[in-house]
Order: structure tokens, then C-alpha cells, then sequence
């Protein structure tokens, strides 16, 4: 197998581009094409249909581009295993994460970095429900989620518990209460986070359980922009209140309690439970 051929065809996918790959890889657009089409030939399939200036993976190329990833990391596996070999305080740890969970790794990274500074630490983010499926496809060594994954192939520790919290700014109606019922909740304007997750579904069902209406009438991408909008007395939301502590401390956001909702957030730390872990993520668990 040409595992040149491999990384370059992995660049064209990646880039949608014979040009760009080139120039990522250092190459020339004659000398890229002639590798894809030297990899065809001995795999005897086309694996991109060209259409102008557009390209597209046929079946096959979209198969030989999940091998070709796996390749990928089989090899940064074998580079990370040669450097421990030579020292075990070396080599790279890669740890998946979505926005809110990496503030509960903070840390944990920061012992971690002072006890193994050499070691090079990677947070890829990424959404919470793609970390179990990327953890056994070895996209990721340690997994950073929410919830308790059903999975055998996969060990989990608890490292952090929270909970979700109720927030307004200063200048809400309710600012100056300690408990509030949902039933009081039904005319506020919650902003929501558009990334599904199971807190946000145990919420939902409480309200509808209660009959009390949820405006969930804006959405938005990220904790940062929903702080934002609070505290310009814009809505309310439910937020990890670890994602809130400074402004809680701070006095620009206010926590009131919810009486017929408390919702627990277990922060979960997940590794595959079948696969010999590098001794840089042997030696983060083992300092949990």
C-alpha cells in the first residue's frame, strides 16, 4: 500500500482542491494529481469524481478516505510510542472537549503541565456527542462529556460535579429573590444553547410536565454570547454554573434557585476501556 498516496489523497479530500493540497503539502499540482491516480490504479477504483472545478469523493474514495485518516493516526500513534519509549515524560496527549466541559479540565491540565511540561497537551473541540465514536475510532485518547456513555468499549470517571443554574442579570425583575416556582417562569425569554445535550431535554420536560410554557425564542452558538445577553437583562438561561462563577462572584449575573428543578451535571472523563493507553494519558489519569 502507498501510504504516500494515502496522506496525499487524505489532503486532496481534506482541501476539495488539487491546487490547495499542493500547496499544503509543499508539492506540485501535476505531482499530486499523478499520486491519486497512481493510488487508483492499484486500489483499481476511482475514488474522486472531478466536475469542473469541483471535486467529489465517490463511494469508494469516501471509504478509502476513513482508512487513510486511520493510517493517520496509527502513525502519530507509533511516532507518540517511539518518543515515550526514549522518555516516558514526553510525547502527546489528545483530549476531546466541548466548549463548556474544557473549563472543567482546566485543572486538571494545569497539574498535569507542571509535573510533565514536555508532553504536548491537544483540547480538540468538539461536539460531546461525537467524543464516544472518536474515542474508539482512536481520533482521541481521553474524552471530556457530560453524560455517562452506554458504551463497554469505553471506561468513564467522574471528575467534576456541578449543576445547572438559573441566572438573570442584576437589573431582572427577579434579581432580588432567593427561590422562584416555574410557574413564575412563564412569560421570561429564555436564550438557549443550539447544541442539544440532556440537560437541556430534563428542563424541557419539566416544564411540559407543569404545563408552563418555555420561550426559548433565542438560540445561540456559544456560552460566551449567552452570558452576554443575560447580562444585558435580554433573558434568562440555565447555565453550568461552573461557566458562570465569575460572574456570580463578580455581581453581574444573579443565581436563583429553581424549587421543583435541580439538576445534577456529572463531568465525565472517558477513555477506551480495551486499548493500551499512552503513557501520557496513564499518567493524567493517574493524577485525577
Amino acid at each position: 500500500m502507498d501510504l504516500h498516496g494515502l496522506e496525499v489523497f487524505r489532503a486532496v479530500a481534506g482541501e476539495k482542491s488539487f491546487s490547495r493540497a499542493a500547496r499544503r503539502l509543499g508539492r506540485t499540482q501535476p505531482a499530486i494529481s499523478l499520486a491519486v491516480q497512481r493510488l487508483e490504479a492499484e486500489l483499481g477504483e476511482r475514488l474522486i469524481d472531478r466536475l469542473g472545478k469541483d471535486l467529489r469523493l465517490t463511494d469508494a474514495g469516501t471509504l478509502v478516505l476513513d482508512f487513510a485518516r486511520r493510517f493517520e493516526n496509527l502513525r502519530q500513534e507509533m511516532i507518540t510510542a517511539i518518543a515515550e519509549r526514549r522518555d516516558n515524560a514526553a510525547g502527546r496527549l489528545t483530549i476531546g472537549a466541548n466548549e463548556s466541559t474544557t473549563l472543567y479540565l482546566l485543572p486538571h491540565l494545569a497539574r498535569y503541565r507542571r509535573r510533565y511540561p514536555r508532553v504536548r497537551v491537544q483540547v480538540r473541540r468538539s461536539l460531546s456527542s461525537r467524543i464516544p465514536s472518536e474515542l474508539i475510532d482512536g481520533d482521541l485518547e481521553l474524552g471530556v462529556i457530560s453524560y455517562q456513555p452506554q458504551d463497554d468499549r469505553l471506561a468513564t470517571r467522574v471528575i467534576y460535579s456541578d449543576h445547572l443554574a438559573f441566572v438573570v442579570s442584576p437589573q431582572h425583575r427577579l434579581a432580588r429573590r432567593k427561590s422562584v416556582s416555574i410557574s413564575e417562569l412563564g412569560m421570561e425569554v429564555f436564550i438557549a444553547h443550539n447544541v442539544v445535550s440532556p440537560y437541556r431535554d430534563v428542563v424541557e420536560r419539566e416544564f411540559q410536565r407543569l404545563r408552563v410554557p418555555l420561550n426559548r425564542d433565542v438560540e445561540m452558538p456559544t456560552i460566551e454570547t449567552i452570558r452576554k445577553l443575560v447580562q444585558q437583562n435580554e433573558g434568562v438561561a440555565f447555565l453550568p454554573r461552573m461557566c458562570v462563577e465569575a460572574e456570580l462572584a463578580e455581581g453581574t449575573l444573579r443565581e436563583i434557585r429553581v424549587k421543583e428543578l435541580r439538576v445534577e451535571r456529572k463531568i465525565h472523563l472517558v477513555y477506551p476501556s480495551h486499548r493500551t493507553l499512552s503513557h501520557a494519558a496513564q499518567a493524567f489519569l493517574a493524577g485525577l
